[in-house]
């Protein structure tokens, strides 16, 4: 079974900005109460974008003219926090396939790539620079290159950083240890057999 190869990823932008922004901020505790992922996108960054009564504050998610961004744009330490997988889920789920920040928290960052979405680290000017562009010109198409480690926005650009491990496991379409596992089966099967002291449940 072969995962989509995440070679690029081609999509407009939005920039919310902040440092040391966290898995709580991304979702909310009391939303996580759920048997499934699925409606996660609905609360992403809800006690931000939302008052107490549920209608939309001043908020650059609840702005129409980014309201088919597929790229995330933060500050530095994005992700921190608590390492819950339904933050990087509630961010899939409302339609992120990508993250550009300063920074990453380490397991936010590879709970991200189990779900095949690229956290790509560009410096603090690169960030200033592109979320500038999106708030100019809200349209411009943002390019990922994960092979190449680059991204390019309108006339903008530069260089990323993503590991070495993360960037082979995204563009070989090995992301999801669990559908690793999976294909490795046979494999496993055959290893259990010749370790001989195991017993099949």
């Amino acid at each position: 079974m072969s995962l989509e190869k995440v070679r690029k990823i081609n999509g407009r932008s939005v920039y919310v900005p902040g440092n040391d922004i966290d898995t709580d901020r991304i979702i909310p505790a009391r939303f996580m109460k759920c048997v499934t992922f699925d409606g996660l996108g609905e609360y992403l960054f809800y006690d931000v974008r939302k008052d107490s009564d549920g209608n939309d504050k001043d908020h650059p998610l609840n702005e129409t003219r980014f309201s088919d961004a597929s790229v995330l744009i933060s500050n530095a330490n994005f992700g921190c926090g608590s390492s819950r997988e339904h933050a990087p889920q509630a961010l899939y789920r409302y339609g992120f396939r990508a993250v550009i920040a300063e920074s990453f928290a380490e397991i936010f960052f590879g709970n991200c790539c189990a779900l095949g979405m690229p956290c790509v680290a560009a410096t603090q000017e690169s960030v200033k620079s592109l979320a500038e562009l999106i708030n100019e010109v809200p349209e411009t198409e943002v390019s990922i290159d994960v092979i190449n480690s680059t991204v390019r926005a309108g006339d903008l650009n530069f260089s990323v950083d993503i590991p070495t491990g993360a960037k082979e496991a995204l563009t070989n379409g090995r992301w999801d240890p669990i559908a690793e596992l999976q294909e490795a089966k046979e494999s496993i099967d055959h290893l259990v057999t010749d370790l001989g002291y195991l017993k099949r449940g």
